[in-house]
Protein backbone atom coordinates (compact mmCIF):
# COMPACT_ATOMS: atom_id res chain seq x y z
CA UNK A 1 0.00 0.00 0.00
CA UNK A 2 1.13 3.55 -0.73
CA UNK A 3 0.80 6.56 1.58
CA UNK A 4 0.95 10.35 1.56
CA UNK A 5 2.51 12.05 4.59
CA UNK A 6 1.81 15.68 5.40
CA UNK A 7 3.45 18.13 7.76
CA UNK A 8 0.87 20.43 9.36
CA UNK A 9 2.06 24.01 9.95
CA UNK A 10 2.50 26.00 6.71
CA UNK A 11 1.81 22.84 4.70
CA UNK A 12 -1.81 22.04 5.52
CA UNK A 13 -2.56 25.23 7.45
CA UNK A 14 -1.26 28.76 6.90
CA UNK A 15 -0.12 29.46 10.48
CA UNK A 16 1.56 27.55 13.29
CA UNK A 17 -1.25 25.71 15.05
CA UNK A 18 -0.14 26.58 18.58
CA UNK A 19 0.12 30.28 17.74
CA UNK A 20 -3.31 30.16 16.08
CA UNK A 21 -4.81 28.92 19.33
CA UNK A 22 -2.97 31.63 21.31
CA UNK A 23 -5.91 34.08 21.69
CA UNK A 24 -8.25 31.24 22.64
CA UNK A 25 -5.78 29.96 25.23
CA UNK A 26 -5.42 33.43 26.66
CA UNK A 27 -9.18 33.95 26.87
CA UNK A 28 -9.51 30.61 28.63
CA UNK A 29 -6.90 31.70 31.17
CA UNK A 30 -4.07 29.48 30.00
CA UNK A 31 -1.81 32.30 28.76
CA UNK A 32 -0.99 35.84 29.84
CA UNK A 33 -1.06 38.78 27.42
CA UNK A 34 2.74 38.88 27.41
CA UNK A 35 3.00 35.22 26.53
CA UNK A 36 0.45 35.65 23.75
CA UNK A 37 2.49 38.50 22.25
CA UNK A 38 5.60 36.33 22.39
CA UNK A 39 3.72 33.60 20.56
CA UNK A 40 2.70 36.07 17.85
CA UNK A 41 6.30 37.26 17.53
CA UNK A 42 7.46 33.66 17.27
CA UNK A 43 4.86 33.08 14.58
CA UNK A 44 6.22 36.02 12.56
CA UNK A 45 9.75 34.65 12.81
CA UNK A 46 8.48 31.23 11.81
CA UNK A 47 6.59 32.63 8.83
CA UNK A 48 9.30 34.82 7.35
CA UNK A 49 12.59 33.21 8.31
CA UNK A 50 11.89 29.60 9.19
CA UNK A 51 13.38 27.98 12.26
CA UNK A 52 16.73 26.46 13.12
CA UNK A 53 17.17 23.33 15.21
CA UNK A 54 18.25 25.42 18.21
CA UNK A 55 15.29 27.79 17.97
CA UNK A 56 12.87 24.88 17.62
CA UNK A 57 14.35 23.35 20.75
CA UNK A 58 13.85 26.63 22.64
CA UNK A 59 10.26 26.84 21.42
CA UNK A 60 9.62 23.26 22.51
CA UNK A 61 11.03 23.81 26.00
CA UNK A 62 9.11 27.07 26.42
CA UNK A 63 5.84 25.45 25.33
CA UNK A 64 6.35 22.51 27.67
CA UNK A 65 7.14 24.82 30.57
CA UNK A 66 4.02 26.87 29.92
CA UNK A 67 1.84 23.78 29.71
CA UNK A 68 3.03 22.31 33.01
CA UNK A 69 0.00 22.00 35.28
CA UNK A 70 -2.60 22.33 32.53
CA UNK A 71 -5.31 19.70 32.38
CA UNK A 72 -4.96 17.55 29.29
CA UNK A 73 -8.70 17.10 28.96
CA UNK A 74 -9.22 20.87 29.13
CA UNK A 75 -6.82 21.49 26.24
CA UNK A 76 -8.34 18.66 24.24
CA UNK A 77 -11.83 20.06 24.78
CA UNK A 78 -10.71 23.58 23.85
CA UNK A 79 -9.05 22.34 20.66
CA UNK A 80 -12.21 20.53 19.62
CA UNK A 81 -14.59 23.35 20.48
CA UNK A 82 -12.61 26.00 18.60
CA UNK A 83 -11.47 23.95 15.62
CA UNK A 84 -13.98 25.50 13.23
CA UNK A 85 -13.21 29.11 14.11
CA UNK A 86 -9.44 28.84 14.73
CA UNK A 87 -8.01 26.18 12.43
CA UNK A 88 -10.57 25.53 9.71
CA UNK A 89 -10.35 29.05 8.18
CA UNK A 90 -6.58 28.75 7.72
CA UNK A 91 -6.53 25.40 5.94
CA UNK A 92 -5.03 25.75 2.47
CA UNK A 93 -7.51 24.98 -0.29
CA UNK A 94 -4.64 23.61 -2.38
CA UNK A 95 -3.78 21.20 0.44
CA UNK A 96 -7.36 19.94 0.48
CA UNK A 97 -7.14 19.33 -3.26
CA UNK A 98 -3.90 17.36 -2.85
CA UNK A 99 -5.46 15.34 -0.03
CA UNK A 100 -8.42 14.57 -2.28
CA UNK A 101 -6.14 13.42 -5.10
CA UNK A 102 -4.26 11.02 -2.84
CA UNK A 103 -7.50 9.82 -1.28
CA UNK A 104 -8.92 9.04 -4.73
CA UNK A 105 -5.70 7.17 -5.56
CA UNK A 106 -6.30 4.94 -2.54
CA UNK A 107 -3.27 6.09 -0.55
CA UNK A 108 -3.15 6.14 3.23
CA UNK A 109 -3.30 9.77 4.43
CA UNK A 110 -1.10 10.64 7.40
CA UNK A 111 -0.48 13.88 9.31
CA UNK A 112 3.01 14.05 10.84
CA UNK A 113 3.39 17.05 13.13
CA UNK A 114 5.47 18.46 15.95
CA UNK A 115 2.29 20.05 17.31
CA UNK A 116 0.62 18.47 20.35
CA UNK A 117 -1.54 15.43 19.71
CA UNK A 118 -4.44 17.18 21.47
CA UNK A 119 -4.45 19.78 18.67
CA UNK A 120 -3.58 17.49 15.77
CA UNK A 121 -6.15 14.78 16.50
CA UNK A 122 -9.33 16.85 15.99
CA UNK A 123 -7.96 18.33 12.76
CA UNK A 124 -7.00 14.87 11.51
CA UNK A 125 -10.55 13.70 12.17
CA UNK A 126 -11.97 16.83 10.56
CA UNK A 127 -9.91 16.34 7.40
CA UNK A 128 -10.70 12.65 7.24
CA UNK A 129 -7.09 11.47 7.24
CA UNK A 130 -6.36 7.88 8.20
CA UNK A 131 -3.52 8.28 10.69
CA UNK A 132 -1.64 10.98 12.56
CA UNK A 133 1.66 11.16 14.42
CA UNK A 134 2.10 14.09 16.80
CA UNK A 135 4.06 15.23 19.81
CA UNK A 136 2.95 13.44 22.97
CA UNK A 137 3.42 15.11 26.34
CA UNK A 138 3.88 13.37 29.68
CA UNK A 139 0.74 13.39 31.83
CA UNK A 140 0.69 12.87 35.59
CA UNK A 141 -1.78 10.73 37.54
CA UNK A 142 -4.15 13.70 37.85
CA UNK A 143 -4.33 14.18 34.08
CA UNK A 144 -2.09 17.27 34.03
CA UNK A 145 0.95 18.06 31.91
CA UNK A 146 4.22 17.59 33.75
CA UNK A 147 6.32 19.79 31.46
CA UNK A 148 8.09 16.78 29.96
CA UNK A 149 7.51 15.01 26.66
CA UNK A 150 7.23 11.35 25.74
CA UNK A 151 7.61 11.80 21.98
CA UNK A 152 8.73 14.97 20.21
CA UNK A 153 7.88 14.54 16.53
CA UNK A 154 10.49 16.72 14.87
CA UNK A 155 13.39 16.26 12.45
CA UNK A 156 14.66 12.70 12.22
CA UNK A 157 11.93 11.51 14.60
CA UNK A 158 9.39 12.16 11.85
CA UNK A 159 11.28 9.83 9.53
CA UNK A 160 11.47 7.18 12.27
CA UNK A 161 7.73 7.52 12.89
CA UNK A 162 7.02 7.09 9.19
CA UNK A 163 9.22 4.00 9.00
CA UNK A 164 7.51 2.51 12.06
CA UNK A 165 4.09 3.16 10.57
CA UNK A 166 5.22 1.70 7.25
CA UNK A 167 6.22 -1.51 8.99
CA UNK A 168 2.97 -1.60 10.94
CA UNK A 169 0.72 -0.90 7.93
CA UNK A 170 2.84 -2.64 5.29
CA UNK A 171 3.44 0.59 3.36
CA UNK A 172 5.69 0.88 0.33
CA UNK A 173 7.64 4.06 1.09
CA UNK A 174 9.39 3.98 -2.29
CA UNK A 175 6.00 4.66 -3.89
CA UNK A 176 4.77 7.04 -1.19
CA UNK A 177 4.67 10.84 -0.99
CA UNK A 178 5.65 13.41 1.63
CA UNK A 179 4.92 17.14 1.87
CA UNK A 180 6.61 19.73 4.09
CA UNK A 181 7.68 23.37 4.28
CA UNK A 182 10.70 23.06 6.57
CA UNK A 183 14.32 22.07 6.06
CA UNK A 184 14.09 20.24 9.39
CA UNK A 185 11.80 17.75 7.64
CA UNK A 186 14.38 16.65 5.07
CA UNK A 187 14.69 13.25 6.83
CA UNK A 188 10.94 12.77 6.35
CA UNK A 189 11.11 13.85 2.72
CA UNK A 190 14.09 11.58 2.08
CA UNK A 191 12.22 8.58 3.47
CA UNK A 192 9.75 8.43 0.57
CA UNK A 193 10.00 8.04 -3.17
CA UNK A 194 8.14 11.26 -3.96
CA UNK A 195 9.12 14.22 -1.74
CA UNK A 196 7.44 17.59 -2.30
CA UNK A 197 8.38 20.96 -0.81
CA UNK A 198 5.39 23.16 0.04
CA UNK A 199 5.86 26.87 0.78
CA UNK A 200 9.47 25.96 1.59
CA UNK A 201 11.68 28.02 3.86
CA UNK A 202 14.85 29.38 2.32
CA UNK A 203 17.01 26.36 3.16
CA UNK A 204 14.48 23.77 2.05
CA UNK A 205 13.91 25.65 -1.21
CA UNK A 206 17.62 25.50 -1.91
CA UNK A 207 17.75 21.78 -1.15
CA UNK A 208 14.64 21.07 -3.21
CA UNK A 209 16.10 22.91 -6.20
CA UNK A 210 19.40 21.03 -5.87
CA UNK A 211 17.65 17.67 -5.62
CA UNK A 212 15.05 18.61 -8.25
CA UNK A 213 12.15 17.99 -5.89
CA UNK A 214 8.81 19.53 -6.88
CA UNK A 215 8.00 22.83 -5.16
CA UNK A 216 4.39 23.84 -4.53
CA UNK A 217 3.15 27.24 -3.38
CA UNK A 218 -0.06 27.18 -1.35
CA UNK A 219 -1.53 30.62 -0.74
CA UNK A 220 -5.29 30.25 -0.56
CA UNK A 221 -6.59 29.47 2.94
CA UNK A 222 -10.28 28.65 2.84
CA UNK A 223 -12.76 27.42 5.41
CA UNK A 224 -13.67 23.81 4.73
CA UNK A 225 -17.33 24.72 5.10
CA UNK A 226 -17.02 27.31 2.33
CA UNK A 227 -15.31 24.76 0.10
CA UNK A 228 -18.06 22.22 0.73
CA UNK A 229 -20.64 24.92 0.04
CA UNK A 230 -19.03 25.63 -3.34
CA UNK A 231 -18.91 21.95 -4.21
CA UNK A 232 -22.54 21.52 -3.20
CA UNK A 233 -23.53 24.43 -5.42
CA UNK A 234 -21.71 22.78 -8.32
CA UNK A 235 -23.54 19.53 -7.64
CA UNK A 236 -26.88 21.37 -7.46
CA UNK A 237 -26.17 23.09 -10.80
CA UNK A 238 -25.26 19.74 -12.34
CA UNK A 239 -28.44 18.13 -11.03
CA UNK A 240 -30.57 21.01 -12.31
CA UNK A 241 -28.87 20.81 -15.71
CA UNK A 242 -29.52 17.08 -15.95
CA UNK A 243 -33.12 17.59 -14.83
CA UNK A 244 -33.62 20.32 -17.43
CA UNK A 245 -32.11 18.10 -20.12
CA UNK A 246 -34.39 15.21 -19.20
CA UNK A 247 -37.39 17.54 -19.08
CA UNK A 248 -36.56 18.90 -22.52
CA UNK A 249 -36.26 15.38 -23.87
CA UNK A 250 -39.67 14.44 -22.52
CA UNK A 251 -41.20 17.59 -24.01
CA UNK A 252 -39.72 16.87 -27.45
CA UNK A 253 -40.87 13.27 -27.29
CA UNK A 254 -44.37 14.44 -26.38
CA UNK A 255 -44.42 16.95 -29.25
CA UNK A 256 -43.28 14.37 -31.79
CA UNK A 257 -45.81 11.94 -30.41
CA UNK A 258 -48.57 14.47 -31.07
CA UNK A 259 -47.37 15.06 -34.64
CA UNK A 260 -47.50 11.35 -35.38
CA UNK A 261 -51.06 11.20 -34.15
Amino acid sequence: MEAAFFDLDKTIIARPSLAAYGPVLRKAGYLSATTTLRAIWGQLLFRFSGTSESSMERIRKTALKLAAGWEQEGLRRLANEHLTNVIEPIVFDEALEVLDLHREAGRLLVLVSASPAEIVEPLANHLGVDEYVATTATIDVDGRYTGDVELYVHGSVKAEAIENLAEKRNLDLSKSWAYSDSVSDIPMLESVGFPVAVNPDRNLRREAELREWPILEFDNPIALGDRIHIERNQVIILILSISAFIGLGLLIRKMFGRDKN
